[in-house]
């Protein structure tokens, strides 16, 4: 049996013992987003946040005015790496994560995937990209980011 058969009306058609997918009146929406109706993030100055949550994904439309150095931000995170994956494309710019062992290097046009335990160590400034990711391993990563980057303001 095949997928598309599990979601198979049971009673089968009365010609050819087919089965036959139910009738749909109306469509499902899919949600989408855009950098414009994005309701969440915010403008922190060096980068600005557009972001929506779709259920257990979070997308991320970031703007990078400035070159951050992630290492400061993700103190307090284990062995001070983002703990969260991202799927992301680079519209604009460049951005380089660092990993244990190597470092990634994404430029305009790419689409990347990020594993856990990286560190955005260089974004080009004016660089524009969206990323992709699991809504409560960001959240957790982004709670340090944020206390960080309030305790880095106060110094």
């Amino acid at each position: 049996m095949t997928s598309l058969s599990a979601h198979a009306v049971d009673a089968p058609h009365a010609d050819n013992g087919r089965r036959i997918l139910p009738c749909r009146k109306k469509a499902m929406e899919m949600p989408k987003v855009s950098r414009d109706t994005a309701t969440q993030g915010g403008d922190f100055g060096a980068v600005v946040d557009r972001s929506e949550e779709f259920g257990d994904y979070t997308v991320d439309f970031l703007t990078f005015r400035e070159d951050v150095d992630h290492r400061p931000l993700l103190k307090g995170l284990p062995d001070g790496r983002c703990q969260c994956p991202h799927w992301g494309y680079v519209f604009k710019g460049e951005l380089t994560l660092h990993y244990a062992d190597h470092d990634e290097v994404y430029h305009e046009g790419d689409a990347f995937y990020a594993p856990a335990g990286h560190v955005p160590v260089h974004t080009e400034p004016g660089s524009e990209y969206l990323q992709i990711s699991p809504t409560d391993e960001l959240r957790r990563t982004s709670e340090v980011i944020m206390k960080n980057f309030e305790l880095r303001g106060q110094g």
